[in-house]
């Protein structure tokens, strides 16, 4: 499952649910809660995987790139071989051979560096959301925990009085 609609679905249980009376605090279904924050830790190793996809997609790139140049250069080499019979087509197979290397060199470095480029931005942005997504969990576990206190002094204000210290309440 996608971890971004993991997020908008987490937002909405936050949406959905109750406010308690004059406090920001919101009381959230705890199950609910619970099986988003699992689906999100299932998401999350997906959305790493997509980012291991684009690496190995870039090296499949730099392999082909690597290839279409020994090929490149094999053919330049074959096609200066069957040239020998005179010096001057022999100079300049040698001269259009050593282009098509330094060609297929840049050609190569440019592939890598667009590859690498691609990859880096697909990881930074992985990077953004996963700490978007850390930041809004934390945020929600700090909101739940905090509930729990106002919760418990709001019981003793229901229940009565609370007691003094070193007082029994009966």
């Amino acid at each position: 499952m996608d971890i971004l609609h993991l997020v908008d679905r987490l937002e909405e249980l936050f949406n959905e649910s109750h406010s308690l009376l004059w406090t920001k605090k919101v009381l959230v279904d705890e199950e609910r809660m619970l099986d988003l924050i699992d689906q999100m830790r299932l998401a999350i190793p997906e959305e790493i995987k997509k980012s291991q996809q684009i690496i190995n997609q870039k090296e499949l790139v730099i392999a082909k790139a690597h290839e279409e140049a020994r090929r490149t250069i094999d053919l330049a080499k074959q096609q200066g071989e069957n040239l020998v019979e005179r010096d001057v087509i022999v100079k300049n197979a040698e001269i259009m051979a050593e282009e098509i290397r330094q060609r297929a060199r840049e050609d190569t470095k440019m592939i890598k560096h667009e590859a690498d480029a691609y990859a880096i931005e697909s990881l930074e942005h992985l990077e953004l959301e996963l700490a978007k997504i850390l930041a809004q969990v934390r945020n929600g576990i700090n909101a739940l925990k905090s509930d729990e206190m106002p919760l418990e002094s709001e019981k003793e204000t229901i229940i009565g009085t609370t007691p003094n210290p070193g007082e029994e309440q009966s």
